[in-house]
């Protein structure tokens, strides 16, 4: 097999096999970076394709010089990923989860729906933040941290110590209510 170097002159080049054996060589990796993104088959493997499509049509803009081929294909699949994700607005949750068709569901969820609630109101200030920034809001723990003004290491554990205490305050409760989803 060729090496990365010789192939990506060929694609360059306009070499169709070149491609061929790029995404031989990369779709594997890349359609799990999608699919781990999108959490849809049928929009990652279109999201592959698009992929390699802008791949073909931008070969010529690819530098060795400022990073590896799969990192630029990678930034590629990413980019369009979140561009699919922001427009549906999968990003924000959209559904409204509390319309029940059986009235005897409603009245069992509703007071677990309290307690989550309840615990979620019993953190601190900044462990309660911290959830609602990357939990509610959607922001990457990134966004979070420079949004509360915290170094990174600590931001993460106002999540991890925010989590521990949930789970030790609510975790029958929520381990009824994942029985009760999973039922629905």
């Amino acid at each position: 097999m060729q090496n990365d170097t010789t192939l990506i002159q060929d694609l360059k080049n306009k070499d169709e096999r070149a491609l061929a054996l790029l995404y031989d060589k990369y779709s594997g990796a890349i359609y799990s970076v999608i699919l781990k993104m999108i959490h849809d088959e049928g929009k990652a493997q279109n999201l592959l394709q698009d992929t390699f499509m802008t791949v073909w049509d931008k070969a010529e803009s690819y530098d060795e010089d400022k990073g590896r081929f799969y990192t630029w294909i990678y930034r590629i699949a990413k980019n369009k990923t979140l561009n699919v994700l922001r427009k549906t607005d999968l990003l924000i949750q959209t559904d409204d989860f509390s319309v029940h068709t059986n009235k005897e569901d409603a009245i069992s969820i509703e007071p677990e729906y309290s307690k989550l609630n309840g615990a979620v109101t019993t953190l601190q200030e900044h462990h309660k933040e911290a959830i609602e920034l990357v939990y509610f809001k959607g922001l990457t723990h990134q966004e979070a941290h420079q949004e509360m003004d915290v170094p990174l290491g600590t931001f993460k554990s106002y999540i991890r110590q925010a989590l521990k205490q949930l789970r030790a305050t609510y975790a029958k409760s929520l381990g009824l209510i994942l029985l009760i989803l999973n039922a629905l």
